[in-house]
Parts: C-alpha cells; structure tokens; sequence
C-alpha cells in the first residue's frame, strides 16, 4: 500500500469512529497529509502500521468532580486526564479548566502534546487533562474544593514517573497549589508529580514566562535566520494571561512595539505600546478585565467584544496567545492585508485550517503551536529534572536552556522541511520531525 493511500484509510476510519469530535478531528487532518513524504521513505512504518496504533489513545480517565459551592449547594463537573502516548518517556501535558473542556478538546490537545514534546529533545509523552469547570467568578474556597474533589480520582493515575500534569487555562499558581496540596496528603509528599508549582515548594525558575519567551525566541531565531530581528517591529497579541503577557514581555525587552493585547470581552490598542506591567497588575493581581486598561492608558482604545483579529492596522508579526481557532479564514485574510510577514502560535490550534491556508497562499510563514509554544512543557521537563536531582536552578540558567531549547526546535523543523523541498513550511516539518522520533520509538518497542 503507498503512503498516500495509508493515510487516507487512517483518516477516514478515525473519521468514522470519532464523529463529532471537531477539535480532535481538526488536529488530525492537520497532521495526517504532512506525514506522507515521511513514510513514502520509510516503508516500514507502514508495513507495522505504527501511525495506526499512534493515532488511538494509549488510556483515556474521565470522571465525574462534586463540589459543594459557599452556599453549601452541590455541583459535579466533568474531569478528564486522556494518556495518549508514552514511547519517549511519561506522559505531560496541562489541565485545563474552562467551560469549553470535552473530549474532542482533550484528545487535540494530548495529540498536539506528543510531537510537541519529542520536538523537545526532552524524554516527555503527550497527555492532556481537565474539566469543565470554570474557575472564574469562584471564592478561592471554591476554587479549593473542587481542586481537591478532582484530585482525589487524578492521584490514582499519574505519578512522577508516570504521567506530570501541569497547568494550562484557568489552571495558574492557585489552582496547582491546591492540587499539590491534596495530592501530597492522599499520597504523601513528591515534589515531582505536578510542574508550575510556586517556588516556595519545588516549582522552577522561569517556568511563568515560559511559554510566553518560547514562543518569542522562536521566532527571533526564525527572524536571525533572515538576517532580521524583533527591533522595531510591530507585534499584535491576542489574550491577556499566562502566555500573552509574558510574550509581550520578551518581544518588548527585544526592542518591537506590541500594539494589542485582549480577553474573552473584547481588546485594547496601543499605539505607543502595550504597558506589560499594567497588564500583569490587571490580570494577575486584580483579575480585571482588560477593559480596565484604558482607565491608566489614555491614549489607548479599548473595543468592546472584538477580536484582535478583525482590527485593520499594519504590524509585522501575529502571536495569537489566547485560545483554539482564534483567527479564522476571513481574519487570516485581514493579516495578510495588514502586512503580516510572520504567525507564530502561543495558544494551541489558535488557527483554523482554511486560515493556514491563506498563511501558505500569500507567503505568511506561519509557526505552529507545537513549535512555537513548546517553551512551556519544555520547561516543565526540566523542573522534573530539578525535583529528581532536589535542585534548584537560577532563573538565568533555566532561560539561557529555554533559550537554547527553541533554537533547537526552530532549526529541526527548518531543516526537516528543507529536506523535503518545502523551504518554510514549519507545519510540515514540525509534524515529521516529531513524528519519526515517537514513531522509532514505538517500533523498537514493540508497538505495546
């Protein structure tokens, strides 16, 4: 059978078995045809169909989580952990806290996990987890209970050589020191079992900022590759928490102007650039909306329930931070009319396919998620590492690796696509430089 033909049978049979499942199945089709030069050239991976067992999760938990509310009024959520691979090593991925938390959400974002992962270098699996629970508009008490509720069924699943969750939306400091808490007094205590922990107990230095940096050396290092920097730039961000603020941070400190940041209500503009401190006080601090902004930054505009992304006004650099399928096919035309030379994804999937698809067509080069915002997990790995040697780095050791981390990433996917003729196609070479490391992997073990 030849590869092109393989791959379509995957693709329509998961189709069959997993309709209605939009998010998972928009992963897939984004990564299926991208494989198929890689197996034209390694007929093996076929014959053992290591891409058919790849594609089914290796164990999916879901679960129900009671809490009881300040009222004293019971509540039950959906909670989830989908361990969808663990030929290089255990699995790793974030919880998830959000309302739009099902199981397409899950399988995407553990699918994504994996190749994201190997392109670490790093010996991490793919998994993913969370609930539909929402964390905003909750007392910390019960934010609290229910941690404690979904961590009760989670410790029987994960452990530090197992399966290391870590933090995601609606899943910051808080959150995982009420899980940490619970876990340690069901389990007793091991540093090593939750990453993005605070630092008063294990947690890494610059594990905050670092899928946020990540995301931004990537692309300084895509830009040097060009003879280009960030200096003078204009870079328009989406979102406004974890990794939004601390790409604007970083893409600020190399000398560009980042002219928007947003939430869930709407989004600012900033012509003189966004104040990031403002921005931290905002939404770390106070947990404010970002309309709050314009109260401090008179010269700022805020645009109530917009998206970044219909804004028309010329900058040179996209880093959508917020969520999936942020930028549609008409908004990725609105990028290319503004200038765009470069999308580089902080959030996970924030692209449709039709919008890659004006990327590809107007000569945008466009950085997928599992690239660009590998920064975080890739961290994540090396506070397990610090758990297990009971170390702690310096925050300039920990950036300088981080740093030197994506670098590698960048110059493995430019050079896996340049050799398959496809000069800045990062999706490709992304997906097969990820690919053949799990796939090896799981030949010499044996496809258990």
């Amino acid at each position: 059978m030849d590869a092109k033909q393989y791959v379509k049978n995957i693709q329509e049979k998961i189709h069959q078995l997993d309709q209605g499942q939009t998010e998972y199945l928009q992963a897939v089709d984004e990564f299926l045809p991208t494989v198929e030069g890689f197996l034209e050239k390694n007929p093996q991976y076929i014959e053992a169909n290591v891409l058919g067992v790849l594609i089914e999760p290796e164990r999916i938990f879901q679960f129900r989580v009671p809490w009881q509310d300040d009222q004293g009024n019971w509540h039950v959520n959906r909670g989830y952990r989908v361990q969808y691979n663990s030929a290089i090593g255990p699995y790793k991925g974030g919880l998830r806290f959000h309302p739009s938390v099902n199981l397409s959400v899950m399988k995407f974002l553990a699918f994504e996990q994996i190749f994201k992962n190997s392109l670490t270098g790093l010996p991490i699996g793919g998994g993913k987890g969370g609930s539909d629970f929402d964390p905003k508009g909750k007392s910390d008490a019960e934010v609290m209970r229910f941690c404690q509720s979904f961590m009760t069924e989670l410790q029987k699943h994960i452990g530090p050589s197992t399966d290391v969750p870590a933090g995601d939306i609606g899943v910051g400091a808080r959150e995982i020191g009420y899980l940490f808490g619970m876990y340690k007094r069901l389990r007793n205590y091991d540093a090593g079992v939750l990453t993005g922990k605070p630092l008063g107990y294990w947690g890494s230095q610059a594990r905050t900022e670092a899928t946020g940096y990540g995301t931004v050396y990537f692309v300084k290092h895509l830009l040097a590759d060009k003879n280009d920097t960030f200096e003078g730039k204009k870079v328009a961000v989406s979102g406004s928490g974890n990794v939004a603020i601390y790409a604007m941070e970083k893409a600020t400190e190399l000398g560009a102007t980042v002219i928007t940041c947003s939430d869930s209500s709407g989004f600012v503009y900033d012509p003189e650039g966004i104040d990031v401190a403002l921005v931290k006080e905002l939404k770390e601090k106070n947990r404010e909306r970002i309309s709050k902004y314009v109260e401090t930054r008179k010269g700022a505009t805020y645009y109530d329930k917009e998206s970044v992304w219909n804004f028309e006004t010329a900058y040179d650099i996209a880093l959508p931070c917020a969520t999936q399928n942020e930028i549609n096919e008409k908004q990725a035309a609105i990028l290319v009319k503004n200038g765009v030379k470069v999308v580089a994804e902080g959030a996970n999937m924030p692209c449709t396919l039709e919008a890659v698809a004006v990327f590809a067509k107007s000569a945008v080069i466009y950085c997928p998620g599992k690239a660009a915002n590998a920064g975080g997990v890739a961290v994540s790995a090396l506070e397990m590492s610090q758990n297990a040697e009971r170390l702690a780095w310096s925050f300039e050791k920990v950036d300088g690796m981080l740093d030197q981390i994506m670098q590698n990433i960048y110059e493995t996917c430019r050079d896996t696509a340049n050799e398959y003729q496809a000069r800045d196609n990062f999706v490709l070479g992304a997906n097969i430089a990820g690919f053949e490391k799990v796939a090896a992997a799981m030949l010499s073990q044996g496809l258990v």
